[in-house]
């Protein structure tokens, strides 16, 4: 979820810190609507989710449109999140957010936030695009509300940083198959092309390549 919708961004705005809010297409991530969202802020203490996806609201048992983006955070974590959101409006920054989400019964579900940049003209980055995927799916998600999060760990992107997921094959198995996020085909890695002829099967991607 995090490399498709980064991959996606980052396509987007090309040698730009950030796109425009309405070079983006719902129908390009269709797949992975239920669990993005848009903030939308004017200022680091003023964040409100100005769209969410169905399946991001259902973990929460509740719509998530117009509600504060900082509430059910600790003072510590409220504090860390707004220096990331004055480093994705200020400088283009984008930032994965390691997050446990908290019920009344004190189940936790491990999550992965993503935060883009995106540009409003006239208005500067004042939008946020964002996805925030839950690790497992456990029987009582949708049934149990998250009322708390809390931070486990965060990393800041750099405008003209490339993440780890996208170095390469340093990072990737070069002969891994082409791989889909919920019907949404995701690229092959230019290493992968390198090792060997493409050809399909049935549903797969084959490389030819070598004993290994």
């Amino acid at each position: 979820m995090t490399q498709a919708l980064y991959s996606y961004w980052d396509d987007l705005r090309g040698t730009r810190p950030a796109p425009n809010r309405s070079e983006v297409d719902p129908g390009r991530i269709r797949g992975l609507l239920g669990d993005t969202f848009i903030l939308e802020t004017s200022g680091a203490q003023n964040v409100r989710y100005r769209l969410a996806g169905t399946r991001l609201c259902s973990a929460h048992c509740r719509e998530l449109k117009g509600r504060n983006f900082l509430r059910g955070w600790s003072t510590k974590d409220r504090e860390a999140l707004e220096s990331l959101l004055t480093a994705i409006t200020e400088d283009g920054a984008a930032a994965v957010v390691g997050v446990n989400g908290h019920t009344e019964r004190d189940q936790v579900l491990r999550m992965e936030m993503l935060l883009l940049p995106l540009n409003v003209p006239g208005e500067g980055r004042t939008r946020i695009l964002g996805s925030c995927t839950p690790m497992d799916r456990p029987y009582w998600l949708g049934l149990h509300p998250i009322l708390q999060q809390s931070i486990t760990s965060l990393r800041l992107v750099w405008p003209d940083e490339r993440p780890a997921f996208l170095r390469g094959p340093q990072t990737a198995n070069p002969i891994l198959p082409r791989f889909q996020a919920e019907r949404m085909p995701m690229p092959v890695p230019a290493a992968a092309m390198a090792a060997g002829a493409e050809r399909r099967v049935g549903h797969l991607t084959v490389y030819q390549g070598g004993k290994a």
